[in-house]
């Protein structure tokens, strides 16, 4: 893979294109960051794509991996990617060079849909608007680490680290859940002399920002040992960095890959939302404003492409757009409120329309404070579900297949609600930094209903181990009974029902 890229400026046609579409995206209320369009083969948006958006993030094989993957996949037909867009301000998108001009308005058109939502959406307030320079920097410690330390030692950390970035807590931007002394902190501080003298920096980093004259391994030891918390610690991320035995390189890039997961988790927060909002957008300037009459085909073929759901799965696309115009056409019409909610006569209920005309302030209002948890929660309707035909499904035994569960709205919403809660992913909480007063870690998964995959479980505690350096257990639930897994750095063991299962995946070299 590389990373240089030439002659990303705009053609002239494109430039001139650009800042119509702006014009118009500010006419309808849209606020967003200045907005960098750069042209790019599809090679290099490939490349970019395999990296997050950001082609000079550290180096690792994984985006490698993500690179062969994008590159075959547009080579074979299967996919193109038609935009790419990072929050930052400067708000910076890429076009392919190959696209016809009718694509590239779309493009664009969306573009100032996304950024305005980046600005404006609340769960994207706690992050850095200058994350391309941030990941730059954090490319250039780490390649400096591999120089300096060595590139298999560096790289071997950095995977244990990669494989657990989703312990974290992703509510914890919104809810303080430790004292003021110890609250969490997004934010870069500038490393201004403090009045002691010290610099200013996030407690995690200070025991080498600012070390002290002398500080023993025993007194390290005994205040990773002294952790005693009142309840458990949803961010394990941090407790590691707060508690674990680590070297001072080896903190740093902890704490990289913990601010870049807390950096893209809004993204997978408001996936349907941000791809909906954006993709209303890019519908009505397209169709309002921009479009000629000689595009209109293409455009009705790209845009129901984009939008197209098959029978397998939800196209966040298609269900964000849908849902915001539902939206917006109840608040025009007042399909809402007590009045409308307790109304049994469906004749009167199918030609309801006061003509209140909010529906446009209304979605805005969505835009600003929702997420896609609280979005569904929100605004999903029985009446949208059987309009779209949404149904909920499950795994039949006799037929080993996959088949309709229900078409019941309470299931449909339940089921949607839950695939959406922490992305699909296991709560796993940090209990005791003492277990057994030995040093040891013990974790506990929150169990809802779903057994953990124990392979990735066993695998998830041999990275932690690795970094905690002592054993580590996690409490759970294995088909119905309350259990305990465990790696003591050799050996996994399961303990359920009282007895101990030692070596029951072999030892880990």
């Amino acid at each position: 893979m590389h990373t240089q890229f030439f002659n990303t400026n705009l053609p002239s046609n494109l430039r001139v294109l650009k800042d119509e579409i702006e014009a118009h995206a500010r006419s309808y209320g849209l606020d967003f960051f200045e907005t960098i369009f750069e042209m790019v083969d599809a090679d290099d948006l490939n490349e970019i794509a395999a990296y997050g958006g950001f082609p000079t993030r550290y180096p690792h094989w994984s985006f490698g991996m993500s690179y062969e993957e994008l590159r075959r996949s547009y080579e074979y037909g299967l996919s193109k990617i038609y935009e790419m867009v990072i929050n930052n301000d400067p708000c910076y998108a890429y076009l392919m060079r190959c696209n016809h001009v009718v694509d590239q308005k779309l493009v664009m058109a969306h573009v100032y849909g996304h950024s305005d939502f980046f600005k404006k959406n609340a769960y994207f307030g706690h992050t850095s608007r200058k994350m391309m320079d941030e990941i730059a920097n954090h490319g250039a410690r780490i390649r400096n680490y591999s120089e300096r330390i060595g590139e298999e030692e560096v790289e071997a950390f950095l995977d244990r680290c990669m494989s657990i970035d989703d312990l974290i807590d992703i509510h914890s931007v919104a809810i303080r859940r430790r004292g003021e002394h110890t609250r969490y902190d997004f934010n870069e501080r500038p490393e201004e002399t403090a009045p002691s003298g010290k610099f200013r920096s996030k407690g995690y980093m200070d025991e080498y920002i600012n070390p002290k004259d002398v500080k023993s391994a025993d007194d390290a030891a005994a205040a990773r040992l002294s952790a005693n918390f009142m309840q458990p610690e949803k961010d394990v991320l941090l407790f590691l960095l707060e508690h674990a035995p680590l070297k001072a390189w080896q903190k740093d890039i902890l704490s990289i890959v913990r601010d870049e997961a807390y950096y893209f988790t809004p993204q997978g927060q408001t996936k349907i939302l941000n791809e909906g909002w954006a993709s209303y957008w890019h519908s009505t300037i397209m169709t309002q404003k921009v479009l000629q009459p000689s595009e209109v085909i293409d455009y009705a073929d790209h845009h129901s492409g984009t939008m197209a759901m098959s029978g397998g799965r939800l196209n966040p696309y298609k269900i964000g757009i849908e849902l915001l115009r539902d939206v917006e056409e109840r608040w025009n019409t007042g399909r809402f409120g007590p009045e409308w909610d307790d109304c049994d006569d469906h004749q009167k209920k199918r030609n309801w329309n006061l003509n209140l005309g909010l529906g446009r302030k209304k979605i805005f209002e969505v835009r600003a404070i929702h997420n896609d948890l609280t979005f569904i929660d929100s605004y999903l309707t029985p009446e949208f579900c059987a309009r779209h035909r949404l149904f909920s499904f499950g795994y039949s035994d006799p037929s080993g297949q996959y088949v309709i569960d229900s078409r019941e709205f309470d299931k449909i919403k339940q089921r949607l609600l839950f695939s959406l809660t922490n992305f699909g992913r296991p709560f796993i909480v940090v209990l005791d930094g003492n277990h057994r007063n030995r040093g040891e870690l013990l974790l506990r998964h929150q169990h809802s209903g779903i057994d953990l995959k124990l392979p990735d479980a066993r695998d998830t505690l041999v990275n932690i181990q690795k970094i905690w350096s002592r054993p580590v257990s996690l409490e759970t639930i294995v088909e119905g009974k309350p259990s305990v897994l465990s790696f003591d750095g050799t050996d996994h063991a399961i303990k359920s029902g009282g007895e101990a299962h030692a070596g029951s995946a072999g030892k880990t070299h």
